[in-house]
């Protein structure tokens, strides 16, 4: 079966489609934060601890470091539908946590007197899942999605070591980056369709986009299911035993945390990424609030439910135009064709999201370039080096869409077409940062750390990250709380100061990354040498 292109490749569809599920109900709620504060009374911190609640028990009860003993020892197959069962137990108590069955309940009832922790406590008090003054729909809530993130988490690993059981050998960094771009368009669709499903037939009802995220968590369980029976058939063709990764080692932690070029990846790790993956949760409010926006009016075309569909269509089309250009090498007419129907796709796109004025839509195009871009860069990295010269574009990048955000596009505030075009460039060129600093950083990573001890520096280094994913997600929503007025309305925050913060993660990443190309230079790793050495 592995040497079928077509049973590789059926494989590949089948995980990398439950990861593109997982993602719709990471981010299921951040296009409709405004809605949460409206009708569950989930003000910005409530929403930000909910959302860092993801990866709390990843990181402070070590269950990263058990999923990757669990693959490990059960393998590939078993650790995959565990993932899926695991993210969709999460989906369904978040879902309960939105409804409105829970309004009423005893169980409303216990979680409003319990769980009341001092959200004061300096950094303790930030972490915590639990505050104070939280609803209880938003305390039952972060407790399914801790829950969803244990399994997501599980599911990126088992992923990534299914590709490499089925690739090896072959296309394994053309599948891997296949297996990307196709669940970065998970975030692209939650934005469209979270709030289409909250607002369907005119009424609001949030947990109408959660049971959404719900159906496709199964349908990703449903994924691994089949992944499962390919993969036990595979195994008796060859007559092989589950390859299985070296499992995390405490005593290696001795020789990775001593080792300068370790630090330095995870710095430059936590603190990108959690300039980027935080701000995704808040970037629909943020927009909402900068954006001078007239919504379609009822009855209109584009206010109508078609649209949505048509909207989405087009994204496929410059996702997956601009994506298999990459490939084209000998049809110069196919290869520039298919850019040039993903540009126009992108435009017409853009158009239609001005038109609905709907600020979900235009942050739906964050993945798109990144989409594009990814293989180009991981090419370039490969044949060309520079690894350490983009990490520092990508981080510059990043400080400068982070300051645009917070202080040019207020400037736009009632000039809708040109707030609406600084807002689509900016997005754009963020998700370009979101490829540069991931396809630069992660090759590197070998050459900066021994390789016997490189699965352990990797599962360390995702540990580390998860600190970062889980922190500023609460951060945000608490600079947010502290510098606007008691009871400002969703639609009228001010993300000035949230927006410096997040950009001063990027000022430190570039000072990072310029002192990895100086100790680069110096001790010789190879950083700006390409990975693929000529004969």
């Amino acid at each position: 079966m592995r040497d079928s292109a077509g049973m590789r490749w059926t494989a590949l569809l089948l995980l990398a489609l439950a990861m593109f599920c997982s993602y719709v109900f990471m981010d299921i709620l951040s296009p409709i934060k405004d809605l949460m504060q409206e009708t569950r009374g989930w003000d910005s911190a409530a929403f930000g601890r909910m959302q860092g609640a993801e990866v709390f028990l990843n990181v402070y009860v070590f269950f990263l470091i058990f999923a990757g003993i669990i693959l490990d020892k059960m393998g590939v197959r078993f650790t995959a539908v565990l993932s899926g069962a695991v993210m969709l137990v999460g989906g369904v108590i978040k879902f309960y946590a939105c409804s409105e069955s829970l309004i009423g309940s005893g169980l409303e009832t216990w979680f409003t007197n319990h769980l009341n922790w001092d959200g004061e406590i300096p950094i303790i008090g930030t972490i915590l899942p639990f505050a104070e003054g939280m609803p209880a729909s938003a305390k039952l809530a972060a407790c399914g999605f801790m829950i969803f993130g244990c399994g997501c988490e599980m599911a990126g690993i088992t992923v990534s070591r299914g590709i490499v059981k089925w690739f090896k050998g072959r296309e394994t960094a053309l599948a891997m980056g296949s297996e990307m771009a196709l669940a970065r368009l998970g975030v692209a669709t939650c934005m469209i369709f979270s709030p289409y499903f909250a607002k369907m037939g005119g009424e609001i009802h949030v947990d109408n986009a959660v049971k959404f995220g719900v159906v496709l968590l199964c349908i990703a369980l449903i994924m691994f299911i089949v992944y499962f029976f390919m993969d036990k058939k595979l195994d008796a063709q060859t007559g092989e035993a589950e390859e299985k990764d070296e499992p995390f080692k405490i005593k290696d932690l001795g020789k990775i945390f001593t080792s300068l070029g370790f630090w330095l990846v995870a710095l430059l790790c936590v603190l990108y990424y959690s300039a980027i993956f935080p701000f995704q949760k808040y970037a629909v409010n943020m927009l909402q609030c900068n954006l001078t926006l007239t919504p379609a009016a009822e009855g209109t075309y584009w206010a109508g439910e078609s649209v949505t569909y048509v909207q989405y269509l087009l994204m496929l089309v410059v996702a997956a135009g601009s994506f298999s250009s990459n490939f084209v090498k000998n049809n110069k007419v196919l290869k520039y064709g298919l850019m040039a129907l993903a540009v126009v796709a992108l435009v017409v796109y853009c158009y239609m999201g001005y038109m609905r004025g709907t600020a979900e839509t235009i942050f739906a195009v964050f993945p798109l370039l990144a989409v594009a871009i990814t293989p180009i860069l991981g090419n370039y990295v490969d044949h060309k080096g520079k690894a350490a010269s983009m990490l520092m574009l990508g981080s510059i990048l990043l400080v400068i869409c982070h300051l645009t955000f917070a202080f040019i596009l207020p400037m736009f505030k009632g000039n809708a077409v040109g707030g609406t075009v600084v807002a689509y460039v900016t997005i754009l060129v963020l998700g370009a940062s979101f490829s540069l600093v991931p396809a630069a950083l992660w090759p590197s990573v070998p050459k900066l750390v021994d390789e016997k001890i490189l699965g352990s520096a990797y599962s360390a280094i995702f540990w580390i990250q998860n600190i970062g994913l889980g922190l500023f997600p609460a951060l945000i929503g608490i600079v947010l709380n502290n510098t606007n007025a008691e009871g400002t309305a969703a639609h009228e925050l001010d993300y000035t100061w949230a927006l410096i913060m997040l950009a001063a993660l990027g000022i430190a990443a570039l000072l990072i990354s310029v002192y990895l190309k100086a100790v680069d230079k110096r001790k010789g790793y190879g950083l700006e040498e390409p990975n693929i050495k000529a004969e």
